[in-house]
């Protein structure tokens, strides 16, 4: 199945990660009555809760907003409108900006790709969470985020209505750290995966990823 990528990056910019949030929060206000993809709110002030086709990051300190399907052709409309961010204590005049078009095959490889994730990945909630602690460290919680690992890429798979008959493999290769989320605590993950699964560059997997979490990137 093909999909549409777009992207936007703001090269002579440079943010902390977590401007990524306020960014979302900018643009969504600026032309959140053009689409609700890019906040993720229904008019009625309800989530969408499909996955995000509009997802904004935070990467290598560049800002960068990545559209999906109809949230690329939302982001196409987009690019000559963006003149300026501001994120609540910041605001940029936007002098230079450059925007990406591509079309990517998903599906099943027949061989492990490696990826890397370039922001963060935010693989556990307060369920899961409670269940991974309990676990020895060591393969028994490497195994535990297998499993989650593959569940995000067939919920990004289901998200864009791909399905799949093959199985899907994954290993982890990640380190836990604690990091600020809504003035919370969170153990999140760096570091990388191998699958089988083919998945697009600078998407978003795992939990909150129209924040900027779970960008990925293949290493090639």
């Amino acid at each position: 199945m093909e999909i549409r990528i777009s992207s936007i990056s703001f090269p002579e910019i440079s943010l902390h990660p977590h401007y990524g949030h306020k960014l979302r929060g900018y643009i969504g206000t600026l032309f959140g009555e053009k689409s609700p993809l890019l906040h993720n709110h229904l008019e009625g002030g309800e989530l969408r809760y499909s996955y995000p086709l509009v997802q904004y990051k935070i990467i290598d300190g560049t800002p960068l907003l990545v559209g999906i399907n109809e949230g690329a052709d939302l982001l196409i409309d987009l690019f000559l409108q963006i003149k300026k961010l501001e994120l609540e204590d910041l605001t940029v005049n936007i002098y230079s900006k450059n925007i990406t078009n591509k079309i990517f095959e998903l599906g099943i490889s027949d061989e492990l790709i490696e990826y890397n994730f370039k922001t963060m990945w935010m693989a556990l909630n307060q369920s899961n969470y409670k269940k991974y602690v309990n676990l020895l460290p060591g393969r028994e919680r490497e195994e535990f985020l297998n499993r989650i690992l593959i569940g995000n890429i067939l919920s990004f798979y289901k998200g864009l209505d791909f399905r799949i008959s093959e199985k899907i493999y994954a290993k982890v290769m990640v380190t836990g750290k604690i990091s600020s989320f809504k003035n919370k605590k969170m153990t999140v993950f760096t570091g990388g995966f191998t699958t089988n699964a083919l998945l697009p560059d600078l998407v978003g997997i795992g939990k909150s990823v129209s924040r900027g979490f779970g960008a990925i990137e293949r290493v090639r």
